[in-house]
């Protein structure tokens, strides 16, 4: 018997979830949750097999859950999820899920995800896995590009970020050009703008 731990902090999600898995002569529901330190506390608690991880919960979120999971129990992590950005996606893989599906996935495929990652196997959606492999492909930003660009997402001009970093201008002109021609844009606002969907900048707050 295959024991699943439910992580979703609506309610009928979660009964919908419930229903599915529980149609299934080997699997079981031990358990179920609504935010991401609940997801970590019955884990440890109840062992489970397999937890069904949403990505986006209240306080603790999915990505961060699923590392504090992997890292302090034996249970394998299935993503669950209405979120398919590149950043989301990378964040969940690093965190150590062993699957990552979209919730429009046929129920026949979220059993078989649950079943293959019992047994250790990776699964990602169709969509997932195409946006992972061409993350994974492209280019990223140097540590310094992703300092200057996130200067520019705060709105500072050239000159003042030149002088935050201590460089000249030039420099610093000179870093947002490898940063358009690496996310192919041609000016500030599309730089940030991309960076941002791609999870290769902190959130504007």
């Amino acid at each position: 018997m295959i024991r699943v731990l439910l992580a979703d902090d609506h309610p009928v999600v979660r009964f919908g979830l419930r229903t599915i898995v529980e149609a299934e002569a080997d699997l079981s529901v031990i358990g179920e949750c609504g935010s991401g330190s609940d997801a970590v506390r019955l884990a440890e608690e109840l062992a489970p097999d397999v937890v069904l991880m949403d990505l986006k919960m209240p306080g603790m979120d999915g990505a961060t859950a699923t590392a504090q999971v992997v890292a302090q129990t034996s249970s394998r992590v299935v993503v669950l999820t209405t979120f398919d950005t590149d950043g989301d996606i990378l964040r969940a893989i690093e965190a150590g899920a062993t699957a990552y599906l979209l919730k429009d996935a046929p129920s026949e495929e979220l059993i078989e995800a649950v079943r293959a990652a019992a047994r250790g196997e990776t699964v990602l959606a169709s969509p997932v896995a195409t946006k992972l492999v061409s993350a994974v492909q492209r280019p990223g930003l140097s540590a310094r590009e992703a300092e200057v660009l996130g200067l520019v997402s705060r709105g500072l001009s050239n000159v003042a970020i030149s002088q935050e970093l201590s460089v000249s201008e030039a420099t610093v002109k000179s870093h947002l050009l490898h940063v358009f021609t690496k996310l192919d844009v041609s000016d500030r606002t599309a730089a940030v703008t991309v960076a941002l969907s791609r999870g290769w900048l902190p959130p504007l707050t």
